[in-house]
């Protein structure tokens, strides 16, 4: 079972004492379990939430002329929000390995495509390694506090989830292939075709608050991959890196790279699985309490 930190246990009993009180059926039972989701994703989403500002903030506010470059000031407040983010106890030792892999595998596909010339940085700044500003790993990284914290927000299982070792080999292949098919064959279609083979069947099961949803995996898939896309674009936007299309001025970054960021989220799931194995669905009578893992049963 996965834990709640100290500080999400503390949050959960002051909801529960509000949330027992809440209306369970019509319209406004609907906007609470409304109003639960979105304050889940928000506290999933608050390390790249956080950083995203950083990155609008450095875009809007930061003097050309300071002393300390863009690029090595994003990076100092990459590792400020990391602190603070195991100081006030929202992410446990447990979640760190698995951002701290997202973090390795996500800047050694950055020095990588950066010297493919398939996005470029800003040349300023010391804090960097090949070329790469070191900020850009926490990019990944923020993508992986989300993956592991909102799996335990909502109490994630899965029916029908494929064996575990075949989304391994099909996860290795699509991060081998985002260097390969810069000297061969890119196989992104026939690893898409593979992706839906395998999880196609798999439904997943979230527990909001009193209310259960149900949904196609693929489809939480494409929905997540599609607000990193927007996100992608608010990033390229305030200069924090560009493709080669937006180098002579802004312009949307291209469709396309919604196929790669739903390919990186088939990666992204399967590194969390190999910290939280999949599950399957708690039987129907089951209630656990908590905001965390939904109303208490009375």
């Amino acid at each position: 079972m996965q834990k709640p930190t100290r500080l999400e246990r503390r949050l959960d009993d002051r909801a529960h004492r509000i949330l027992r009180r809440a209306p369970s059926t019509g319209w406004r039972g609907a906007l609470v379990e409304i109003g639960v989701f979105f304050a889940k994703q928000a506290w999933a989403c608050v390390f790249g939430a956080l950083l995203l500002a950083v990155i609008l903030a450095v875009r809007l506010w930061y003097p050309d002329a300071a002393p300390l470059a863009r690029n090595d000031a994003l990076t100092i407040a990459a590792v400020l929000i990391q602190i603070g983010m195991i100081a006030a106890g929202l992410e446990n030792r447990r979640e760190l390995w698995v951002i701290v892999a997202f973090h390795i595998t996500g800047t050694a596909m950055e020095i990588f495509k950066t010297d493919a010339g398939s996005w470029m940085y800003d040349a300023g700044g010391v804090l960097r390694i090949a070329g790469v500003p070191l900020f850009s790993g926490f990019m990944y990284a923020a993508v992986g506090s989300y993956m592991v914290r909102v799996y335990r927000l909502f109490d994630i299982r899965f029916r029908r989830y494929p064996p575990v070792w075949a989304t391994v080999i099909v996860a290795a292949a699509i991060y081998a292939n985002f260097f390969l098919h810069h000297f061969w064959w890119d196989a992104r279609w026939v690893l898409m075709v593979a992706v839906v083979a395998l999880w196609l069947p798999t439904v997943l099961h979230a527990r909001v608050w009193r209310a259960r949803l149900r949904l196609p995996l693929l489809v939480v898939f494409a929905g997540v991959a599609a607000v990193i896309y927007l996100a992608e674009n608010i990033s390229t936007w305030a200069g924090a890196w560009l493709y080669p299309n937006q180098v002579d001025g802004w312009e949307p970054v291209s469709l396309s790279k919604l196929s790669s960021w739903f390919l990186l989220m088939i990666v992204s799931v399967v590194l969390v699985t190999l910290v939280y194995p999949p599950r399957a669905p708690r039987p129907a009578a089951t209630r656990v309490r908590g905001v965390v893992r939904g109303p208490a049963r009375r």
